[in-house]
């Protein structure tokens, strides 16, 4: 019997990205394990200043890397982030708007609900 996956607003985990395929398990939903250090459990909506922000970080998003498997992204993608990448951006004014329905609830053992509330995304406003 599989475990219901919980996201930030106790409901079931939705899925963030089919294309490009995000999530460390590349399966689409921002779920992590043992084994995924980076915890990318943040479903973000990505902008140019994001991208650009954590690229100077050392973490290129935007280039492609076919060994990888990985298209690069570009603003408007959806993408599974390492939770303490979006804090920092966050600190630094960069934060991208965030996929409650799609952010797992571990998440809140790193940051508050009421801040990832604030840069809440609506495809109505977004």
């Amino acid at each position: 019997m599989n475990k219901i996956l919980k996201n930030v607003l106790g409901t079931e985990l939705q899925s963030c990205c089919t294309d490009p395929l995000t999530g460390y398990y590349r399966d689409g939903f921002c779920k992590t394990g043992d084994q995924d250090v980076g915890t990318h459990v943040l479903c973000a909506i990505m902008t140019e200043e994001f991208l650009k922000y954590t690229k100077s970080k050392g973490n290129d998003l935007s280039t492609p890397r076919p060994e990888w498997q990985f298209p690069g992204l570009k603003p408007g993608d959806k993408w599974c982030l390492c939770i303490s990448r979006w804090i920092e951006a966050e600190k630094a004014g960069m934060a991208p708007q965030v996929v409650l329905e799609a952010t797992h609830d571990k998440a809140l053992e790193y940051t508050n609900f009421e801040l990832l509330l604030e840069y809440k995304y609506s495809a109505i406003s977004g």
